[in-house]
Order: C-alpha cells, then structure tokens, then sequence
C-alpha cells in the first residue's frame, strides 16, 4: 500500500493524459479528448495509458478533459459510471446511436448511467472541460462499443484485439500471434442493452444545489454534507458512495478514522487535508486517497468556501471513529 503523503495525492496539473486510449481516437470529432487514469487500472485499450495510483479501492477514479466539440464515442460498461463536472459544459447521450435521450450538464452537475446502456458525452461548452468519473470495481472490466465505432476506426488504421488491446496500424503495429481482433459488435449485442427514456435519464442527474439528505459531517459547524449516491437520492448499488461537502471559511472536519478507502476531489477553493498529522494543500482539481484506519483532517483556513467531493467504498455506511 502507498503510504506518503506524496503518493497520495494527484494535482490537476500533474494529470498525466493519455491521448489514444481507445478505438475511437482517430476519428473526426473525437481525436482531440485526453483520457486520465488516476486511481486504478480504467479501461484504457492503450497498455500505456500512465496509473497514477495503482492500489485497490474497489472503485477506480479517472477524468477526461475534451475541447468545445469533442466527442467520446457510443459505448456500455460492465460496472457502474459516475461523472461529476469541474468545467465545462457537457451533452450526454443514451443509445446506439446517441438519440435515445439526451441531457446537459454544467459544474457541480453528477450523472450516474447504469450499465449495459450505450452512453456517449460531448463538450458542448465554448472552452475545454474536465469530467471527474468513478467506476466501479477493482476491474471495471473493458467497454463494448457501438458497431459505428469499429467501421469508423478501421477507416483510420485502428484494430481492438479481443484481449482488450489497442493496435495502431498507421505506427507499424501488427497484430500479435495468438491474438485475435475483437469481433465487431453485433445486432443480438446491441438489442439485448437497456434504453431509457429523457423522464429516466433524468432521474440519473442531481443537479448542482440540488437539497437531498444529509451526511454525517452535516452536524460539524459550517460543514454541509448532501448525500448523492449511496444513502442519497440515487440509492441503488453502485460499490461507492459519494457525497457532495462544502465547507465555510474555518471550518474544521476534526480527526477521524474510516473503515474503507476515502477519495476526496477539490470542485472549487483550496483545503488543507491531515492524514497522520502530515499535511498537503489541495487545489481545485486535485484529487486525494487517504486508506482505511488512518486519521484524516481537512481545513479550509481560506476566506472563501471550498467545495468537495467525496467518495467511498462499498454500499452500506462505513464505520467512523472519532479520534
């Protein structure tokens, strides 16, 4: 297990992209997104795709950071995927071919879609945006594209062996022997996903000051916790729990201890973050992991609110000990 400070933490400016993650990244529209490991192996279909933090949480954190106009092409996962926005303005389409249902997200907005749905997303903003994701599982497994997705990357010198593997045959890869590609997706493949109407997509969407239930850190002053998943208003299992925690300049979250993993994301503002008496500044878009049974402090010492998001493993309450 990773236990300095150091190797806890990931700033936002030392996110480390990876620009062909997947079958569609040649393709007109999408070949500008940059795709972030940052806990967990992901579903990257590129062996070298960097992973920040390598250790098991059971759930993965990553991002994806696209210009106005980017696209991440129609596909399903295996385990559920959540996306929390820091910037931009984004359109998420359900279904093979996106027109399912439709709906728009800003900063603070998070999106939960169910598995074995084709879902896609685009930045319809007029500047770059970053979408923090959780996926669930140790091994989220890989994605299942749309068919179009295949047709479109054998166009542009692209093979997806069946193992999972990205092959670029415009740099002079081959396929490996013993390897074989990846069948392209078939109609009985397609049909046996779920559909969602815009009245249920929308029921996967907690908007960005939406009231919901409480968390625990509700009873500290200037601390307010808003359940999102888990114990909030999208309570189906997931494998996370995430929370939404604002808080006031001088707040204090005091020493404590977690029976499970404990992810934190800076949406807005700076937090000081103690974990065994060592302490880091958090900026907005860093992330940080604290495990299991150590004690953790945050602070805002600023003159202004820091918004937070927290994520934590497994489905029922963890334990807290107060220290």
């Amino acid at each position: 297990m990773t236990t300095s400070l150091a190797d806890r933490v990931v700033k936002y400016c030392d996110l480390a992209p990876c620009y062909d993650a997947f079958i569609d990244t040649r393709t007109p529209g999408s070949d500008q997104k940059e795709n972030f490991t940052i806990i967990g192996p992901g579903v990257s279909e590129n062996p070298n795709q960097y992973v920040h933090i390598a250790e098991p949480h059971g759930f993965n954190i990553g991002g994806a950071r696209q210009p106005p106009g980017c696209t991440n092409s129609q596909h399903s996962h295996e385990t559920a995927e959540v996306f929390y926005v820091h910037s931009g303005t984004w359109r998420f389409d359900l279904g093979e071919h996106g027109d399912d249902a439709q709906t728009v997200l800003s900063p603070g907005d998070l999106i939960t879609i169910p598995t074995h749905v084709f879902r896609g997303f685009t930045n319809v903003g007029d500047d770059t945006g970053f979408l923090w994701a959780i996926l669930g599982g140790d091994d989220p497994g890989r994605v299942l594209w749309a068919p179009k997705v295949f047709d479109l990357a054998s166009e542009y010198g692209l093979v997806l062996l069946d193992d999972g593997m990205l092959i670029d045959t415009n740099k002079g890869e081959i396929v490996p022997d013993g390897k074989t590609p990846m069948p392209r997706t078939t109609r009985a493949q397609v049909e046996a996903l779920h559909t969602f109407s815009a009245e249920q997509f929308e029921a996967c969407v907690c908007r960005s000051g939406t009231i919901g239930p409480k968390g625990e850190l509700n009873v500290l002053s200037g601390v307010a916790e808003t359940l999102l998943i888990g114990r909030g208003r999208m309570n189906w299992p997931h494998g996370f729990q995430v929370s939404e925690v604002n808080m006031q300049p001088g707040a204090v979250v005091p020493p404590h201890q977690l029976s499970c993993p404990d992810v934190w994301f800076v949406q807005s503002g700076r937090v000081i973050v103690s974990i065994e008496g060592r302490k880091t500044i958090l900026s907005e878009g860093d992330t940080c992991t604290i495990p299991p049974r150590l004690d953790r402090k945050l602070e805002n010492s600023s003159d202004q609110s820091v918004t937070l998001v927290t994520v934590k493993g497994g489905d029922n309450s963890p334990d807290t000990v107060w220290s």
